[in-house]
């Protein structure tokens, strides 16, 4: 009787706060009794190892909703897209798949423009099987507008979306699959810089567009240049 007046006032008391429906506790709620009971009267003695917390909710990004899971600040200043000036090769190497797209200009995407890119490759290449597609860049950046018309002050404007700064010469998107060839891969990187509003290029691994270890690159050597 007490065990299942228990695990009635649990039910309610669970699904009153988070919504979640615990299982039945009366099978939990195991009698002890005997020498193991804890009391000299014969009486009885109920104990709860199987009783769990509600689960917690945990947050899952994908490429249809690209966020950074916690900054420092929630909101960030405008900034520039970088200009690599001391040789910089960071990014502009394909490393993963077999083929990819490289800007030309620097640029600042959004994180709809990177989602609507990677849902025009899963609807172009889905008939390719084992089909890889790795995203070199993140939108980390919060970027923040004001209304039309409105008088200079009254501090920073509201969030508006997030978005990532891309230096000239980076790598954006690579791919891999089985049945993947050349064709379909530039078909598909063609449609894709029709979104990023910048020029860009279609780039196949290969001994130059693969990153060169550091033995292979002499002090002298522009890696941009040989990038290319």
């Amino acid at each position: 009787m007490w065990a299942a007046t228990v695990a009635r006032n649990l039910h309610q008391r669970t699904r009153a706060t988070t919504g979640v429906l615990l299982p039945s506790l009366s099978r939990t709620l195991q009698p002890l009794t005997g020498s193991h009971s804890g009391s000299t009267g014969g009486g009885s003695m109920f104990l709860q190892p199987g009783i769990r917390a509600a689960p917690v909710a945990t947050q899952t990004r994908s490429l249809s909703n690209l966020q950074p899971r916690r900054r420092k600040h929630k909101k960030a200043q405008k900034g520039r897209v970088p200009v690599r000036t001391g040789g910089s090769t960071k990014g502009n190497y394909i490393a993963f798949g077999e083929y990819g797209i490289r800007v030309k200009e620097g640029v600042r995407l959004s994180a709809e423009t990177i989602s609507a890119i990677h849902t025009m490759f899963r609807r172009k290449l889905k008939s390719i099987k084992d089909l890889k597609i790795w995203l070199r860049v993140f939108p980390d950046i919060p970027v923040t507008t004001k209304g039309t018309e409105v008088r200079m002050g009254k501090g920073k404007g509201a969030f508006d979306y997030w978005a990532c700064r891309v230096p000239k010469g980076k790598i954006i998107f690579e791919m891999k699959g089985t049945g993947l060839n050349t064709e379909l891969a530039k078909d598909a990187m063609r449609q894709a810089g029709f979104k990023l509003g910048v020029a860009s290029e279609f780039v196949a691994a290969s001994d130059l567009t693969r990153q060169p270890s550091k033995c292979d690159m002499p002090p002298t050597t522009i890696p941009f240049q040989q990038a290319k």
